[in-house]
């Protein structure tokens, strides 16, 4: 587990990932959100922006955002939506490329979340592609 001395430990960081990954937070998407790691693949960046949402982490989110596809008023838009949904569950369903040698990769998931009380799935197919050797999020054009 990647601790950082002047940094205490508490109970999100002990407690399993959001992505489902069936690890510690701290063990796998906190060191992405943290800056002090970066995802080698297509899937962790993924299952590390799924967490974001989780935690409403919404500058992560932008700047994990491909330039090319990246809305000049995503932060903007994010700061007013994120609170909409309450995330709930993340199921991986399959990738193709996305490896650590990898430009391009997909992944496709189903992220199940409450919305006003409601249940709801989002299933898709996400299009990741690397900008300046790390993997960012294109869209959901997989």
């Amino acid at each position: 587990m990647n601790e950082s001395p002047d940094r205490p430990v508490g109970p999100r960081e002990l407690s399993l990932c959001p992505c489902k990954s069936r690890e510690t937070y701290a063990a796998c998407c906190q060191p992405f959100h943290l800056g002090s790691q970066k995802p080698e693949t297509a899937e962790q960046l993924m299952r590390s922006r799924y967490s974001a949402y989780f935690f409403r982490l919404v500058d992560y989110l932008v700047t994990t955002t491909h330039p090319d596809t990246r809305p000049r008023d995503l932060k903007i838009r994010l700061e007013e939506s994120i609170h909409e949904a309450n995330w709930r569950f993340l199921t991986i369903l399959g990738f193709s490329k996305g490896g650590p040698e990898d430009k391009t990769g997909k992944v496709e998931f189903i992220a199940e979340y409450f919305q006003d009380g409601k249940p709801h799935e989002l299933h898709e197919r996400s299009r990741f592609k690397r900008y300046k050797g790390a993997w960012r999020y294109l869209d959901a054009k997989g």
